[in-house]
């Protein structure tokens, strides 16, 4: 019983040392795997900014193909002159960017200090990028969306004169659509889907919805061309093809060309639009969306727009384009 006795305190002193030794080593390994993470970290996190800032010119595609020759940015303005110089010098910096066209349908023309300021602007930051005023004689909403017939490229990337966003965001926008040239990718989603509610029969009735009901649910079925890239055919179908009826609604409205380019390219391309998740600088005030009755409007454009298409071409999705380099997991 003594001999017993004895063996199990030394078995217990020899757990309690191992214990005590085990103990210490625990934590160093920990504190070496913390070490080890974190330097693999930092040297991926240094090779991804290496690679950010070497790609300074649009991906190697086919020589043959206009594609490889960047993009051209379509900004529409009105009296804004401030942001136009803004918007202007900041996208002039912008990788990949081959011309950018205004779309001017004030009833003067550009002033000539205004014109010079610009092109200014444009030559500092890239004198390979090439400025031009695309003159309206007509002040309509669709005016941004008129056929440019001088155009080398064949990505049009449409954005608003009181909206930035990085051109990091802008590259990884134009990257996604070269892989899918013929349907629309940007920054700002919206969601029409049916009303079962008011829906008549065999006809369906559509709402349109804003923001938090792409936040809520998880799909949309457009992107607004305040900020979308798309390519350059769709200003030739929009400007030729699209029923005089809508385009003329939406000049006596002021509303809704956006649906409307969505509608156009949905219909050709029967493809869901592309979403990318981008960082947006709003630098001018709130448009028109802020107005009451707005959501309003907008739904009886898609109704009105659905009859004359003969059919709902929109595709609801969920797909988000994401640049993994900028998120830790995914």
């Amino acid at each position: 019983m003594v001999m017993r006795g004895s063996l199990l305190n030394n078995h217990r002193r020899t757990v309690q040392r191992l214990r005590q030794m085990i103990g210490p080593l625990k934590i160093k390994l920990l504190l070496c795997f913390c070490i080890a993470f974190t330097a693999i970290l930092l040297l991926t996190r240094a090779s991804f900014k290496i690679d950010d800032d070497s790609t300074t010119t649009t991906p190697s595609l086919d020589p043959n193909s206009s594609h490889s020759k960047g993009y051209a940015i379509l900004i529409n303005t009105w009296k804004r002159y401030d942001l136009l110089k803004q918007s202007i010098s900041h996208y002039a910096t912008c990788p990949g960017l081959h011309s950018i066209h205004i779309v001017w349908s004030e009833p003067d023309p550009p002033s000539h200090s205004l014109d010079k300021i610009l092109h200014h602007l444009v030559q500092k930051k890239n004198s390979r990028v090439e400025l031009k005023f695309d003159i309206n004689h007509e002040d309509s909403l669709n005016n941004r969306f008129k056929e440019i017939k001088d155009l080398d490229v064949d990505a049009v990337f449409s954005v608003d004169d009181d909206v930035i966003f990085p051109c990091s965001s802008v590259k990884l926008a134009f990257d996604v659509w070269q892989s899918a040239p013929h349907t629309m990718v940007g920054f700002v989603p919206r969601k029409v889907s049916v009303d079962q509610s008011q829906s008549q029969g065999n006809k369906d009735y559509y709402i349109y919805s804003g923001w938090w009901s792409v936040w809520w649910t998880g799909t949309y079925s457009m992107v607004l061309s305040k900020a979308a890239f798309f390519h350059k055919k769709y200003l030739r179908i929009y400007t030729n093809e699209m029923p005089a009826s809508i385009r003329q609604f939406i000049t006596k409205n002021r509303n809704c060309e956006d649906i409307a380019m969505s509608f156009l390219v949905a219909n050709v391309s029967g493809a869901p639009p592309i979403w990318v998740k981008g960082k947006i600088y709003e630098i001018g005030s709130t448009g028109i969306s802020s107005l009451g009755g707005h959501i309003e409007r907008r739904t009886e454009c898609v109704n009105r727009f659905v009859a004359e298409f003969g059919g709902m071409p929109l595709v609801s999705t969920s797909v988000k384009a994401i640049d993994s380099r900028g998120v830790w997991f995914w």
